[in-house]
């Protein structure tokens, strides 16, 4: 072998001698060969790697660039669907199908693929609500036929570039939509008409988190929740032809739709699917999050009421079941080991071992969450929609949060009694009314807020960003609600007449960047403060009060930290 080398060694030398230009043009020809095929397989498998980061399959991946001008009629495979000119540069499509009506057997599973459908769907009206709890009548606005989502998208794209998109999950306390149909014209021209806006509906109540050892063996749990996923998985198939860039997907929402974020972000245990890539979220809510076996008695209120108790297959006679006869007995009862009366809310997310593994605070305490750049924040006054104007002593408020916090000891109420003793009085009110909409919105909202903030910051160094909202009007201020929960989303979404006006460009300035860029800054408005990151350390949060010039920095004060450090130490006891 040593001589076979030396000697080619030798003729190597000899050609590269004699002749030099035979030489370097065969070398040069030999790493082309050899280079060019190694970049080109690089580029592809690159590709393929990053088309890859979800289950969409390598076919369905988006173009790199799009037409100037999208078209009306989209042809997404299973069905077309004929979009509308929205004014204002913007088209829009309603109604669009992004699962199978979750019907009969359906009825309590996972979303499955919407069905092939090959007549042309004019996408002009919004599908119906899906239907909510508590209800006792049918409602002919709702729909168990509900998973609909809508697109609005700028007509014109002089870049031919694919957008940033925005998904919107609607609040409601998982109980009920409570912003149905948002448009997202105002904030699309808002940010310079370079976003892409899904909004949907996903099924909630009894439809969406009907949770027993039964639905566990035969069905699924949490499929509310999992509706959400099967609108974000058809947004990485299908967005692209609305010139959505699936590979720039932030992920929104207000109260319910808050919590959703922070689900989704924890999801599996934090596992990265690749389907959204950054947050932002609105008086995001930490709900109680019942098990399998302490939401028994919810299975079993409603299988009795509806006749399906004596049933072999309760389940199966509960899915046989006419939608009226459930609608019609779908009422709120109170949870085992409360004072007696209903929660606000009474079907929510459960842990289910999978999608939802551990408690919400556990989760991001242990790092198991998706981490990418964030907002997360608050109304000053969360909880005054929310407490009984009833509460006229200490004992009543302490009911009040146990109805709803069952898992309270009588500890964890003397020390809540100490953080909000009687407080201001305010006409028509109780004397602890105020007392009892502070420490419930603190529990239940804000402190959840500061916490995920800072466990985002804590994890990775993630960009997290926090605020609060403080436009208050002159009634609410009289009539003691302040600056009630989710009071931003008018001025976010641009509502025509909302009560925040002059807050609208400042608050949509910062919001459209951050979907455009991860980083509410860069498109901020030249005389909007710079807002900057939140980190355990400062607590530094951006304060927007009325006066656009007032908007500023500022730190969580001490007193908040030392209670949301309490409410935080008993919240996973209190299954948050």
């Amino acid at each position: 072998m040593a001589a076979i080398i030396r000697s080619f060694r030798q003729k190597f030398a000899l050609v590269k001698g004699q002749h030099p230009f035979l030489f370097w043009s065969c070398f040069t020809i030999i790493l082309i060969l050899i280079f060019v095929p190694a970049i080109v397989l690089g580029l592809f498998f690159g590709l393929a790697k990053r088309s890859g980061a979800t289950s969409i399959p390598a076919t369905s991946t988006p173009p790199p660039s799009i037409p100037t001008s999208i078209p009306l009629t989209v042809d997404l495979g299973y069905s077309k669907y004929q979009g509308a000119d929205a004014a204002n540069g913007v088209s829009q499509w309603l109604g669009i199908r992004y699962a199978a009506p979750p019907l009969g057997n359906l009825r309590f599973r996972a979303p499955t693929d919407p069905l092939s459908n090959d007549t042309l769907q004019v996408a002009d009206t919004h599908g119906p609500l899906c239907h909510f709890s508590p209800s006792t009548s049918l409602d002919p606005t709702h729909s168990e036929d509900c998973l609909f989502l809508d697109v609005y998208a700028p007509t014109q794209n002089e870049t031919a570039i694919l957008h940033p998109v925005f998904v919107y999950f609607q609040g409601g306390g998982f109980n009920t939509l409570s912003n149905p149909n948002l448009n997202g014209t105002s904030l699309i021209n808002a940010g310079d008409n370079d976003i892409v806006i899904v909004t949907f509906n996903y099924r909630v109540g009894v439809w969406g988190f009907l949770t027993s050892q039964e639905v566990q063996a035969d069905g699924d749990l949490n499929v509310g929740l999992l509706d959400q996923r099967k609108c974000l998985e058809w947004v990485q198939k299908y967005i692209h032809l609305f010139g959505g860039d699936p590979g720039h997907v932030t992920i929104g929402g207000d109260s319910a739709g808050g919590a959703s974020v922070d689900l989704q972000l924890s999801a599996y245990g934090g596992r990265n699917d690749g389907l959204f890539h950054a947050a932002a979220a609105e008086s995001q809510s930490f709900g109680p999050q019942l098990t399998v076996e302490e939401s028994q008695y919810q299975y079993d209120g409603i299988i009795e009421r509806v006749g399906c108790a004596n049933d072999t297959d309760t389940l199966q006679c509960l899915r046989n079941t006419d939608v009226a006869v459930v609608v019609e007995n779908n009422i709120n009862i109170p949870t085992p080991g409360g004072a007696g009366g209903n929660p606000l809310y009474m079907w929510s997310p459960v842990i289910d071992g999978n999608f939802t593994a551990n408690y919400t605070y556990n989760e991001f305490a242990q790092g198991h969450f998706v981490k990418v750049p964030s907002i997360f924040g608050d109304d000053t006054n969360e909880g005054t929609i929310w407490a009984p104007g009833s509460l006229n002593s200490s004992t009543a408020m302490d009911n009040f949060l146990k109805d709803n916090f069952v898992n309270l000891t009588e500890s964890d109420l003397e020390q809540i009694n100490s953080f909000y003793p009687e407080s201001q009085q305010f006409p028509g009110k109780g004397t602890f009314w105020e007392a009892g909409a502070n420490a419930y919105g603190e529990m239940r909202y804000t402190c959840p807020g500061i916490y995920i903030s800072t466990m985002i910051s804590s994890h990775g160094g993630t960009p997290s960003y926090n605020y609060r909202w403080d436009v208050l009007s002159s009634q609410n201020a009289e009539n003691g609600f302040g600056v009630t929960h989710t009071a931003e989303l008018a001025s976010i979404w641009g509502f025509s007449g909302a009560p925040d006006n002059a807050l609208i460009p400042t608050i949509q300035a910062y919001w459209t960047s951050f979907i455009r860029t991860k980083n509410p800054n860069t498109y901020r408005l030249e005389s909007s403060p710079e807002w900057t990151t939140f980190n355990a350390t400062s607590m530094q949060r951006i304060h927007i009060p009325n006066d656009p010039k007032n908007v500023t920095m500022e730190s969580v004060p001490a007193d908040q930290q030392a209670r949301c450090k309490f409410l935080t130490s008993i919240g996973p006891s209190l299954e948050q």
